[in-house]
């Protein structure tokens, strides 16, 4: 079906007369779709511009850059141009904890503190818990307004972090849920430091950049030149602004490396062929485990595994100040997608291009509603507990004639839950919601969520 309508657009291409006939035979239908999803995005002025490539079975479909690397200077996008990528950060920073894994220097299982001084008042908290967000502990750095202070404070040390959140409760007892864990990774690089005695942008250098040849990919600076590097940029409503500025060194191990596409696909390439960790340590970065009650994941270390609409996916985003970045791989379809965009703060991040791009490729199966076979009014109540950004989020949920709707408190946003699929769970997008045992679970592949229902 997909490469019906492949051949339909590209005949379509050629109808036109637009360009010569050996522009049009170069031409795929691919990229004329990329061009107009991005080149709309970029003459509305949502963002900056853009680089995405796409690479299936040994091929490349795509390699393309948009827009404007300078704004200000109006330079175009370099082809290999280099941005900020955030949160996929976190996939070099869990291969390099799986690595010393393999040399014995550390295990899955060890209790984090015993590499890095922090009071966690009685509980153990695994290495495992910090590379899948189940530790329980204060979740994400750029939810704290004395975080943004820190910030824009070029002195500090990327250990800062530590310090500033070693007072704070617990929000869930270890194992017991999944809230997206910002500074887990950043003790995780403070324990990679620990154990190897060098830096971590050194270690990663050693044992990645170097051997595979990216020769592109760094930690991030403020002060050095790097070619190729370009501006971000934050859109809100005024449009397009400057990014504010940000120190590199408190995202640190969970989102401060540098890179462009074609460096991210040697290292995706490699790492999905084998040829960076063993075949036991690759099934354990790439496999989800399991919460305390048995209930199973969707992310595993530092990658997403789940059924993206009926296609097996690994991968992760990422968003720094003035950057996102969505990096997709689909083993079925031996497919990799990778999508860079300097402009966050707006609707068109990275996933914005890479889903309708993703769906040009492979057949999309949305779930199927089925009849309700519950008693949705014995669901309605109050559920309440932690979710991210949140030390308490409370949800009211109402029945309604064929459903249920949802509504957070202090907010005027009603959604219906429309697509039941049996088993007190309904379908949200890849999302699932399941309410039952006076629990509210929401479960997505960045996020466990569970709320108790009020008495």
């Amino acid at each position: 079906m997909k490469q019906i309508i492949l051949l339909i657009l590209t005949l379509a291409l050629v109808a036109t007369g637009c360009h010569n006939e050996k522009q049009d035979s170069n031409v795929t239908s691919l990229e004329v779709y990329a061009d107009s999803l991005f080149q709309a995005s970029i003459d509305s002025s949502q963002i900056a511009g853009a680089a995405i490539l796409v690479f299936q079975k040994d091929t490349m479909l795509l390699n393309k850059s948009y827009g404007y690397a300078s704004l200000e200077l109006s330079t175009p996008m370099p082809s290999d141009g280099i941005f900020d990528i955030g949160s996929v950060t976190k996939q070099f920073t869990a291969a390099a904890i799986l690595k010393l894994v393999e040399a014995n220097k550390l295990s899955l299982d060890d209790d984090f503190t015993e590499y890095l001084p922090f009071d966690t008042k009685g509980r153990k908290v695994t290495i495992a818990q910090l590379l899948d967000h189940t530790s329980g502990m204060e979740a994400d750095m750029g939810e704290e307004v004395e975080f943004f202070d820190m910030l824009t404070n070029q002195g500090l040390p990327h250990n800062a972090i530590v310090k500033m959140f070693k007072p704070k409760d617990f929000m869930f007892e270890p194992g017991e849920a999944l809230i997206y864990n910002n500074n887990a990774y950043s003790y995780l690089g403070l324990i990679i430091e620990k154990v190897t005695g060098q830096s971590y942008e050194d270690y990663l250098k050693e044992i990645f950049f170097k051997p595979l040849g990216m020769n592109s990919t760094s930690f991030g600076s403020n002060i050095e030149v790097t070619k190729n590097k370009v501006n971000g940029y934050r859109y809100d409503s005024l449009g397009i602004q400057q990014k504010p500025y940000l120190n590199y060194n408190l995202p640190y191990s969970a989102g401060s490396l540098s890179s462009n596409t074609q460096d991210l696909l040697i290292w995706m390439k490699a790492l999905h062929q084998g040829k960076i960790l063993s075949a036991a340590s690759y099934q354990s970065m790439i496999t989800p485990r399991q919460l305390n009650d048995g209930s199973k994941l969707q992310y595993a270390k530092a990658l997403v595994n789940y059924s993206d609409f009926g296609n097996d996916k690994i991968g992760h985003t990422g968003g720094f100040s003035g950057f996102m970045t969505d990096t997709r791989y689909y083993p079925e379809e031996d497919l990799y997608i990778i999508c860079l965009v300097n402009t966050s703060g707006g609707p068109k991040n990275a996933t914005f291009f890479a889903d309708p791009i993703t769906w040009q490729l492979l057949d999309k199966k949305m779930p199927e509603n089925v009849d309700l076979d519950i008693e949705t009014a014995l669901l309605e109540g109050l559920y309440t507990g932690p979710t991210r950004g949140n030390y308490t989020d409370s949800i009211q949920v109402k029945s309604i004639v064929g459903g249920m709707i949802v509504q957070k408190l202090k907010s005027d946003k009603i959604d219906t839950l429309k697509t039941y699929i049996g088993n007190n769970t309904w379908a949200d997008s890849n999302n699932r919601i399941v309410i039952k045992n006076n629990e509210y679970r929401d479960i997505q592949p960045y996020a466990y969520y569970i709320l108790k229902k009020e008495k």
